[in-house]
């Protein structure tokens, strides 16, 4: 059973921890003290619980009545298991979207039926695009709000596929819903009879998310194993995620950065020896020479080798109250090896709701840009469009240990 990950997203007041409580609702799967005490905290009229407490279990959501971070939720059906990340919809909260984003498959839009799309929509769906997410599912909510309308449904159908060139989606999904009625979102709704697709929880069943299999390999060392033991003093192995495509018993790869070429003699998986590796597999490589290979060290097959340079271009999501500075010594972290960098210039900026680039002198908290940096060594890696496992990276402020930036390689 494969896990999905996917985030909601939409306008404040547009359902989204409701339409979460109402999958998790109607799949069963809260449990029963659980909502117990959920239906002891609602105060609605003529509501037996309140759907989005479940998401909102902060103490300032409930008294602000908005979602102010990432939460995450977990839930499984026989078909699949699921990572929700609810992310909130305020534009000061744009880094808290790309946090939730990142590590998604899909994204889930929500769009008030009575409002249409809305400039904060179209800032949602193109972070996402950004983010490298594929597959979105454009869920037109309070469809009852607007006596389950087909042509209100349609007309914002074609209003969104007019911006479909202007995103890097290959696959959306359109569905009318009701997260407060549960229309559609577990089961089919008998007052939408003019729509002829699934609910949204078949939807989310069936998806495939892009695999990582079939990109260039990509393994990083995460741990060195050499046991002091007598028995096992000749054990030598190197532990780590195959972060993306395949290894083999017998590959000839190279060790990065040192360029050192040498063969794949054993792989470990599970404490069993295995012939092959796979994206997503945690195993341990053996290689034919005794070389010298640290944490950090990147191992690709010789015929398939990332790019390396130490002039960086890239997009960059700004985490951090203080502002970006210009050739300010800053430490980034790609994976388990890190460099020293320096911002060498701010290339373009970008208006997340205009979808125009303008020129800037700045970077403050919640902008996004594409930036020029210089790395003290050498980087390896690829372009976060083709592989987005290894075209990422993460800033980080020396003096204060801050987390302030997240990079996508161009």
């Amino acid at each position: 059973m494969n896990t999905l990950r996917f985030i909601t997203a939409g306008n404040v007041d547009d359902g989204k921890s409701t339409l979460i409580g109402r999958l998790l609702y109607d799949s069963d799967s809260i449990h029963t003290d659980q909502l117990g005490i959920l239906q002891k905290q609602t105060k609605l009229k003529n509501v037996d619980i309140d759907l989005s407490l479940i998401t909102d279990g902060l103490r300032a959501e409930r008294e602000q009545g908005i979602t102010i971070d990432v939460a995450y939720k977990y839930f499984a059906t026989k078909k699949r298991k699921f990572i929700i990340a609810d992310a909130p919809g305020h534009e000061q909260y744009t880094r808290n979207m790309i946090t939730g984003a990142s590590n998604s498959d899909v994204i889930i839009v929500l769009i008030d039926a009575r409002k249409g799309i809305t400039e904060q929509t179209k800032r949602h769906a193109s972070i996402g695009s950004l983010m490298g997410i594929k597959k979105i599912i454009v869920a037109v909510n309070k469809i009852d709000l607007v006596n389950y309308s087909q042509s209100i449904f349609e007309q914002i159908k074609t209003d969104f596929e007019k911006l479909k060139s202007e995103l890097n989606y290959n696959e959306i999904h359109y569905i009318p819903l009701s997260a407060l009625a549960g229309d559609n979102v577990v089961t089919v709704s008998e007052n939408i009879n003019w729509y002829d697709g699934e609910p949204l929880l078949a939807i989310l069943e069936k998806i495939n998310p892009d695999t990582t299999q079939n990109l260039d390999s990509r393994f990083q060392v995460q741990l060195v194993i050499r046991p002091r033991d007598e028995e096992n003093h000749d054990y030598r192995g190197y532990a780590g995620l195959v972060l993306s495509g395949i290894y083999k018993t017998g590959d000839t790869v190279t060790i990065l950065p040192a360029h050192l070429e040498t063969k794949i003699v054993k792989i470990e998986k599970n404490l069993e020896e295995v012939t092959v590796a796979a994206a997503g597999d945690n195993v341990v490589l053996h290689f034919e020479n005794n070389i010298d290979i640290s944490r950090g060290d990147t191992v690709v097959l010789s015929n398939k080798l990332p790019t390396e340079s130490n002039q960086i271009k890239t997009w960059i999501s700004w985490l951090d109250t203080t502002p970006l500075h210009l050739n300010k010594t800053y430490l980034l972290q790609h994976r388990f090896r890190n460099v020293r960098v320096k911002v060498q210039n701010i290339d373009q900026k970008w208006n997340v709701n205009d979808w125009k680039f303008t020129q800037s002198d700045e970077i403050k908290l919640n902008d996004i840009a594409q930036i020029t940096i210089k790395t003290s060594q050498s980087l390896f890696f690829d372009s976060f469009d083709e592989n987005p496992k290894t075209g990422n990276a993460i800033l980080i402020d020396e003096t204060t240990f801050n987390t302030v930036g997240s990079l996508m390689f161009l």
